[in-house]
């Protein structure tokens, strides 16, 4: 390992990026795999609530500080008939679910699901099915969960028991439509007059919701900028939002590009923004589109757990996508808060996907224990601190080579403060394997701000995982700072997330 090198950055809040939107600490439940079933819901559990729900992992939820979760979809949405989530559980058809060859019960439907989020604390992001339902059924599903009218959808609802309407606000005009695996997928020129068609719909029941339109499932997609520009073009005065989607993960043993992804999610996030500033351009247009990074994390795509099987078999909740995350996977999501946090001029919105079994921060054995993996603790740090403002910290970093990103800054990091509070939050990656920095954060401008707290997840074997058997074996540890004046001085170990919580005396 290399003697310590120097990185240097200032926090000055009157530079402040943008407001720190709450909806970009967001997560992502899916029908698939055991994310629902014998995830969030296993009624037969020792946790168990009056509804089914698994309590141990309810807690776990609300410590991760989930703000919002996108529902039911997904691919899984594309082939979705809401009506089969609703009613007696007993009277409910169960289904092929084509998307991920499972066998769907809708135990867990939209009334279920609803009340899972009161009961966590968190709002829920709605996906409408636009591949096989298309508009009236997306209108018909709104209805039913925010009708106030004595319709036939909202009377539907009031007689499953449930009055009140729920208000749900966000709501995604189907998903992935750009990718032939898609059921129902569309050109961008058939799915921009979809988006279109449903986006003025629901705005005549209610024109302040909040709707994303789909943009590209990743960069890596044939169609991807044409796919944002055409469909802008099509529907820029009715959404709020565009999506992307964009998943990491270590392939052939290149842990120096895998550690610096960040940099390519940058790239990708301001492609969309320039892509979308165009279209308004060319609208002459003053509205500016937001961004919905509504599926981000590490997923290992190309293991086995991974594949989708094939056969005869339909599994009630089979053993799907649950990979298990080491140290350098969690360093990464730290890595990738980072580029959404700097970025909160325009990503408003953001959900790690996803949030119970299936690539999640939270795994849970039926019968058994529920507990945090490694990519657990930075987001929850992130969700605890970061607020009021994001603040660039204008780090000169020393520089390294990665094969897939180029020469690429070996830290990364990003600040935020609020003046209400008077406290706030450096949050910062070392995106080496083997190069031990000293970083020097000058705060001056934060008169009178002090270190509270620091702390690093790191291990000197950056693959190192927590299990159910061993599930403390990587938390963020205590560490140290050093302060000079203005100056606060702390270590990075190589493959490290560190965080400095920041305060002014009360």
């Amino acid at each position: 390992m290399s003697s310590p090198t120097i990185a240097r950055g200032v926090l000055d809040p009157r530079q402040a990026l943008a407001p720190v939107s709450r909806r970009i600490f967001g997560s992502f439940v899916e029908h698939l795999g055991r994310c629902v079933y014998t995830g969030i819901f296993e009624p037969d559990h020792p946790s168990a609530d009056e509804e089914g729900f698994r309590t141990d992992v309810l807690e776990l939820v609300r410590e991760l500080g989930a703000t919002i979760v996108r529902y039911p979809g997904g691919n899984f949405v594309s082939g979705y008939r809401w009506r089969d989530g609703i009613g007696p559980a007993e009277d409910r058809p169960a289904r092929l679910d084509l998307a991920w060859h499972s066998l769907e019960p809708n135990k867990v439907g939209t009334d279920e699901f609803l009340s899972w989020c009161a009961k966590a604390g968190v709002e829920p992001m709605w996906a409408v099915n636009l591949g096989t339902g298309g508009v009236l059924d997306a209108v018909d599903l709104l209805d039913y969960v925010n009708g106030t009218a004595p319709t036939a959808m909202a009377d539907l609802r009031r007689a499953n028991g449930h009055e009140e309407p729920y208000g749900v606000r966000m709501w995604c005009l189907g998903n992935e439509m750009d990718g032939p695996w898609q059921i129902g997928h569309m050109d961008a020129e058939a799915y921009g007059t979809a988006a279109l068609t449903a986006a003025r719909a629901m705005r005549m029941i209610d024109p302040d919701l909040d709707l994303v339109a789909c943009g590209s499932s990743g960069p890596f997609m044939p169609t991807f900028g044409d796919w944002e520009r055409t469909v802008l073009e099509a529907c820029y005065d009715e959404v709020d939002y565009i999506s992307l989607h964009r998943y990491y993960e270590e392939k052939d043993g290149d842990l120096a590009t895998f550690l610096a992804s960040g940099v390519d999610l940058d790239h990708f996030i301001e492609a969309v923004i320039a892509t979308a500033d165009h279209v308004g351009a060319k609208r002459r247009s003053s509205k500016k589109i937001s961004i919905s990074v509504d599926e981000w994390n590490v997923w290992y795509q190309s293991r086995e757990e991974s594949k989708v099987p094939t056969g005869d078999d339909w599994p009630v909740g089979p053993r799907l996508l649950e990979d298990k995350y080491n140290v350098a996977d969690a360093v990464v999501v730290g890595g990738l808060i980072v580029s959404l946090l700097k970025h909160s001029d325009r990503v408003t919105a953001a959900c790690q996907a996803q949030l119970v079994n299936v690539i999640a921060p939270i795994m849970a054995e039926p019968g058994g224990p529920a507990w945090r993996q490694t990519i657990f603790h930075p987001f929850a740090q992130a969700a605890r601190l970061a607020r009021g403002v994001a603040v660039p910290l204008h780090l000169k970093s020393p520089m390294h080579e990665t094969a897939g990103h180029g020469v690429v800054s070996s830290v990364d990091g990003v600040a935020t403060w609020d003046e209400d509070s008077e406290s706030g939050a450096v949050f910062l990656v070392n995106r080496t394997a083997g190069t031990t920095i000293d970083v020097e954060i000058d705060l001056a401008a934060l008169e009178g701000a002090r270190v509270r707290q620091v702390s690093s997840l790191t291990d000197d074997d950056p693959y190192r995982r927590n299990s159910a058997e061993e599930p403390g074996a990587v938390v963020p540890r205590e560490g140290l700072a050093k302060e000079e004046g203005n100056l606060v001085h702390v270590t990075l170990p190589p493959v490290s997330w560190t965080v400095i919580e920041l305060g002014r005396e009360q």
